[in-house]
């Protein structure tokens, strides 16, 4: 049986105290939003609407290319904004299983997409709802099944969802909780949709009013008991943002930890959701890795080193690195306080060193660039030395321009390359030199003013 997912992200989220929506802010390097698109797609759903607001155009782009989007021309509650993911020219005809989730719960997991979709084909149930038990449920709404009010562990069907300033004294007592994720029958919500009324204290239309009206048809509705309420976890706020953080580096952390990667104080290392890391990986503390950044065995990583779309290879030392978009392939070296910018590529066994910064460029195998040097536009050979403190003058202004340095290449301290300008292979230029020719093959190169002495100046001087 076909099923579609709908995500709920037109929320205004004022408590973020924010100009950006909420659900764009992000959570290990991927937008809230997309957490639960991702759990869907993970969960074999392939066909999702997510639900904007009219000027919600920044959450529209977000998600465009993993899923359509409906809009919501006015907040008047989540069963109007599911009726506008319905009314969708994708779904407005759709039989099957509908997945409804939020756009700011990042913790769910697609396991239990998977279990509440089982759940509703066994049971034949119009609507299954996921629920939780809490023991200070303020805020939440209330499971009621039939025998609720007369049984220590209800097991019923559920016979209402009632929300928190709509609920009296009995029922606010109740610690089963609505996480608002469901799964319904495309036909049964596409038909319950339209008999949802506003007269609550909100005055709005509540997807959760379905479950009466089902049950007034006599159609089942069934709750189905998450075993880690953590999963129903909502982001409202930023302290909330860094509590859902803190779950899913956890999370996370462990199961690359399962997996044979070393990770001493695991607390201080962040970790994105599509990062790839092999067995016998060390990942000292305040490390963050994100994006689609791939590490290979044996290497060290850290400490206080960021990597986000950085391919690393095998036994590599990254130390104090900060790499964007670039690769570094087997044993080579980085660091301390090296800065790869996007389209750097180290070759196996080259090195970046302490207060190095690299730009597409490539350094080639053995290659070195040892300390306080800028590289930018650069295709090294392989066994170059770069001596401190020497620049590729790749930007005249205007234009940026290549260098290109030959195997086997000496460049001395405190070289100034000019670009664009290519040095051969096997050549050695003096410390010192301002390059703006090509240097041949074999050659030595010397370009730095002629030294004077005067005699006697100081003392004459300091008078």
């Amino acid at each position: 049986m076909d099923t579609a997912g709908i995500v709920l992200a037109a929320g205004a989220g004022t408590r973020m105290k924010s100009k950006r929506p909420k659900v764009t802010h992000e959570l290990l390097g991927r937008p809230l939003v997309m957490w639960p698109i991702c759990a869907l797609k993970e969960a074999g759903i392939a066909d999702i609407c997510v639900v904007v607001g009219p000027e919600d155009t920044q959450v529209s782009e977000l998600v465009s290319g993993a899923a359509h989007t409906a809009v919501q021309q006015q907040k008047l509650g989540t069963a109007d904004a599911t009726k506008a993911a319905m009314d969708t020219a994708e779904l407005a005809t759709f039989e099957g299983n509908v997945v409804l989730v939020y756009g700011d719960c990042p913790l769910l997991s697609a396991d239990t997409i998977r279990h509440l979709v089982d759940v509703r084909i066994q049971e034949d149930a119009a609507c299954v709802v996921l629920t939780f038990k809490v023991e200070e449920p303020f805020g939440y709404g209330r499971i009621i099944r039939e025998d609720t009010f007369s049984s220590d562990v209800p097991t019923g069907q559920v016979v209402a969802i009632v929300e928190e300033k709509d609920a009296d004294e009995e029922q606010a007592r109740v610690r089963e909780c609505n996480s608002g994720f469901y799964c319904f029958d495309a036909a049964a919500l596409r038909s319950a949709l339209v008999q949802v009324g506003c007269d609550n204290a909100q005055g709005e239309y509540y997807i959760t009013d379905v479950v009466e009206i089902f049950r007034a048809q006599g159609s089942k509705v069934v709750a189905l008991e998450t075993e880690d309420a953590l999963e129903c976890y909502g982001v409202n706020s930023r302290m909330q943002l860094a509590e859902a953080t803190r779950i899913m580096q956890r999370r996370i952390n462990d199961a690359h930890m399962a997996s044979g990667v070393t990770m001493l104080a695991p607390d201080l290392v962040w970790i994105g959701p599509d990062v790839e890391i092999e067995p016998d990986v060390e990942l000292l503390q305040n490390v963050t890795l994100m994006g689609s950044t791939r590490i290979g065995e044996d290497s060290v990583i850290g400490p206080d080193t960021r990597l986000a779309n950085t391919i690393v290879g095998r036994g590599c030392t990254v130390d104090e690195t900060v790499a964007l978009d670039a690769r570094i392939d087997d044993g080579a070296t980085t660091g301390p306080r090296a800065y790869l910018r996007p389209g750097a590529h180290l070759c196996r066994g080259a090195k970046a060193g302490t207060h190095v910064e690299i730009k597409k460029s490539t350094i080639g195998e053995g290659s070195k660039v040892p300390h306080l040097s800028y590289i930018g536009d650069t295709t090294m050979g392989s066994g170059v030395n770069v001596g401190a403190g020497s620049i590729t003058c790749n930007y005249d202004g205007t234009h940026k321009h290549p260098t290109v340095i030959g195997d086997d290449t000496f460049i001395g301290s405190d070289t100034m390359m000019v670009a664009p300008v290519n040095i051969g292979s096997n050549a050695t230029v003096g410390a010192g030199s301002v390059i703006t020719k090509d240097v041949p093959d074999d050659a030595l190169a010397v370009a730095r003013a002629r030294e004077s002495i005067y005699d006697g100046w100081t003392p004459a001087h300091r008078k």
